[in-house]
């Protein structure tokens, strides 16, 4: 009983604040150190030049900077992978200071890891490896630099898109499948319903060492698990999260990624969503990677969207209209992150300057801000849309404190507004 009264008073102090969630917009500005030195040209969508292209997205609402982070960067000959710590400690710093979140993309890699390659660090492989020791001792000694550095990040990434396990083994090494042996490489079952055991044992350990770094140097810093299956197979994705639950994996956040070119319409990405916050009702989500092209098709598009999302100014600001439509019938979800938001080839006198990428924010021919990225401010507009709800809706009808239209009936305990009025879920 008292833990009942409890609650009731909490949540009608609640009630009398109007609190809604609170949520982190942003984009992932990995290379914009790389594109200022080579004096790539910034201006917004009038054509006024852009002196701080922080100061300037921070004014269009955004919350939350992601910076990825390489072990040695100088081993890759991609000129978008120069993320060492010296760097991150840099940009991180620029970040804090800007008064905006921090959110570090860890690789654990020398390149670029996703599902198709998790490469274990040179450094780590050329004595006798213990991933779950280097594992723990790498996150710390970043961590702490980057603390020491007034950059504490706020979100820790261990792992990027680690669907199928990371540290898998040194490519091109003649002691590979020693390697194997030890690293984290996972694979899904013959349907692709679910994952064999094959590495979990190992793939847990790592995490639980990357996880506990990151208690012991930042301790307010929530963590990310970043996974990428969520639209085109969500049923893996909620498997994926189910063993991290069963090895008792300590983590804050779901991280997925959604690139409707590769994973398919956002029909798809909303049923996967559903999946998750079915399944872990527990769990923030966060959007930490998605894009789309803003004149032609990015390379290896899978997925044809320009019916819908032609490729052009107007289909990138529509499409980002419509996924923030769609996360926001998600109360779970409270996170969304562009990706290589910064691209820009206006200006630029060194090896960014032929603008391959054009899912980016800023025009790569003119250099000015696209209206997508006007319209991620919508995201977190700060602002509560109660008073607006339809008073035609049913009895049945059901919203979160910030305005957020739910699918059904809430099940997690909770205040919601239902009938035009504020209600408790107290079960």
């Amino acid at each position: 009983m008292k833990r009942i009264r409890l609650f009731l008073a909490t949540a009608l102090m609640l009630c009398s604040s109007a609190v809604h969630a609170q949520k982190y917009v942003g984009g992932d500005l990995s290379v914009l150190l790389k594109y200022e030195e080579q004096n790539a040209t910034y201006m917004d969508k009038d054509g006024k030049a852009i002196s701080d292209v922080l100061t300037f997205v921070k004014q269009q609402g955004w919350n939350t900077i992601r910076v990825r982070l390489f072990d040695d960067p100088s081993k890759d000959t991609d000129k978008n992978v120069c993320q060492d710590i010296k760097y991150v400690k840099k940009l991180g710093k620029r970040i804090k200071d800007a008064g905006l979140k921090f959110m570090l993309d860890i690789h654990y890699s020398d390149t670029w890891a996703d599902p198709g390659q998790q490469i274990i660090p040179y450094a780590w492989s050329i004595w006798s490896w213990n991933p779950e020791e280097s594992v723990y001792i790498y996150t710390k000694q970043w961590l702490m630099e980057l603390v020491e550095a007034g950059a504490a990040p706020d979100f820790i990434q261990t792992g990027n898109e680690i669907s199928f396990g990371m540290l898998w083994g040194f490519v091109n090494d003649d002691k590979f499948e020693e390697w194997d042996q030890l690293g984290g490489h996972l694979e899904a079952t013959s349907d692709w319903k679910d994952y064999t055991d094959k590495h979990w044992d190992n793939f847990s350990k790592m995490l639980k060492a990357a996880g506990k770094a990151c208690r012991e140097e930042c301790p307010e810093a929530k963590i990310i698990i970043h996974t990428e299956q969520c639209a085109n197979n969500p049923t893996l994705d909620v498997a994926f999260f189910k063993h991290i639950q069963q090895y008792e994996i300590d983590y804050d956040i779901i991280g997925t990624s959604y690139y409707p070119y590769f994973k398919g319409p956002l029909s798809k990405f909303d049923e996967g969503l559903t999946q998750l916050e079915t399944n872990f009702p527990d769990k923030e989500i966060q959007l930490v990677e998605t894009g789309y092209p803003s004149k032609w098709a990015v390379g290896g598009t899978t997925y044809d969207y320009t019916d819908t999302y032609p490729y052009s100014h107007e289909g990138q600001r529509k499409f980002t209209e419509d996924l923030i439509a769609t996360l926001n019938k998600h109360p779970q979800v409270n996170g969304l992150s562009w990706w290589y938001a910064e691209a820009n080839a206006k200006g630029c006198t060194g090896d960014l300057k032929e603008g391959w990428y054009n899912a980016s924010l800023f025009d790569n021919e003119t250099g000015r801000a696209l209206p997508a990225l006007y319209e991620l401010k919508n995201y977190n507009d700060g602002s509560t849309n109660i008073p607006m709800i339809n008073k035609e809706d049913s009895d049945e009808t059901w919203y979160s404190l910030d305005g957020r239209k739910l699918p059904d009936t809430p099940k997690k305990k909770g205040i919601y507004v239902n009938n035009n009025q504020k209600k408790i879920i107290a079960r």
